[in-house]
């Protein structure tokens, strides 16, 4: 199981695996393929020490960082961006932007389901995060001083500093596309590989299904090596997707419920008591289409009382105090969190080596059953 690409990175098997979680990162690398964290959620003294005890776990293995730096945002937004980097005084001038209305909406969410305040001398920060380009850009400064093996995008493609930036450091670059002429965009500015995203994946994502958009992309970039991305759970999904002209798989979603994760125990049984028809893709948490647990929440922010959702990053801006709020009353009717449709198969909670090498061994019985096929 190794194509071109795996070679290339060194890696066992071609598995990449974004998480944000440097446990399950750390146990995907070490096992053959190849951990990716997700950064957006760090400052850069955070990331430091997340990467500092990736370098300490990975035995010398190759791992990954993934980082969002959208290529749109409001207009609002980017003439703030333009003016000003500093975070503290970028965040305080985008949060005036936030009009009542949406603050009113969301407290009348919070007090139907009775969520109290936070304490007064807890921490109320973390609000801005990396979804711009000027809060990415130290993420990115901080990874590049790590020995990483891939610095990936998230979200739009990567500026082209930034790409020769991790050049001159031998890292190679990455940018998720969810259609062939993002995949394009993305070649054009001077990425390596193309992480093709169906519409089935978790997180933020486009509407057209990976079985449809991997021969896409696959034709419309020429000699770039793609992964397939969105609802790949099973080593058949995998052969499918090297089938279709993929050099390996990007998957996401699976990571969530293995024993290693850190997520929330308390949205874990929701995880494995999904079916595939338990997600809906909408803007309530970052402002941009992204697909999620359905939940009352999300419910809320689709209904016709709704302002509708504000645009990256104001709206997690707006909704991240409240999702902390949610999180310590446990109201966990209102508790979600990004996840694909692979859900439906997600029912058990088990080591991340067991579910790698699973998926490995049912792509070779799936490659096997094609050979008898074609034998016959």
């Amino acid at each position: 199981m190794r194509t071109p690409l795996s070679a290339a990175l060194g890696l066992e098997f071609p598995l990449f695996a974004f998480s944000h979680c440097r446990d399950v990162v750390a146990a995907v690398t070490r096992a053959g393929g190849l951990g990716v964290l997700g950064a957006v959620y760090f400052t850069p003294d955070e990331l430091e020490t997340e990467l500092r005890w990736l370098d300490a776990h990975t035995d010398g293995k190759p791992y990954g960082v993934d980082v969002v730096m959208p290529a749109s945002l409001s207009s609002s937004v980017n003439e703030v961006s333009a003016k000003d980097s500093a975070r503290t005084s970028m965040e305080e001038t985008l949060k005036s932007y936030i009009p009542d209305h949406h603050r009113d909406f969301v407290e009348g969410i919070l007090d139907k389901y009775e969520v109290p305040e936070l304490p007064a001398d807890g921490d109320h920060s973390h609000q801005l995060l990396g979804w711009t380009d000027a809060t990415a850009r130290p993420q990115v400064e901080v990874a590049l001083e790590h020995p990483i093996a891939l610095l990936a995008s998230a979200l739009g493609p990567l500026p082209a500093d930034i790409v020769e930036l991790a050049h001159r450091n031998n890292v190679r670059t990455a940018g998720l596309a969810s259609s062939a002429h993002h995949a394009r965009k993305q070649v054009d500015s001077g990425v390596d590989i193309i992480v093709a995203q169906g519409t089935e994946a978790g997180g933020h994502t486009g509407e057209i299904s990976t079985m449809v958009l991997i021969p896409e992309v696959v034709d419309a970039v020429g000699d770039t090596p793609v992964l397939a991305a969105g609802g790949i759970g099973d080593g058949r999904q995998v052969a499918a997707a090297m089938a279709l002209g993929a050099q390996g798989a990007w998957t996401g979603s699976i990571w969530l419920t293995v024993a290693e994760a850190d997520t929330d125990p308390r949205v874990v049984p929701k995880l494995l008591a999904a079916s595939s028809r338990d997600t809906v893709r909408s803007r309530a948490l970052t402002g941009k289409p992204a697909r999620q647990l359905r939940t009352d929440w999300t419910d809320a922010w689709e209904g016709t009382d709704s302002p509708g959702a504000l645009p990256m990053p104001l709206q997690y801006m707006l909704v991240s105090e409240a999702h902390r709020r949610i999180a310590r009353a446990g109201r966990t009717e209102l508790m979600g969190m990004p996840v694909g449709q692979i859900v439906g198969s997600m029912t058990d909670v088990r080591p991340v080596r067991e579910v790698i090498y699973q998926l490995i061994e049912e792509y070779a019985a799936a490659v096997e059953r094609l050979g008898a096929i074609t034998e016959a």
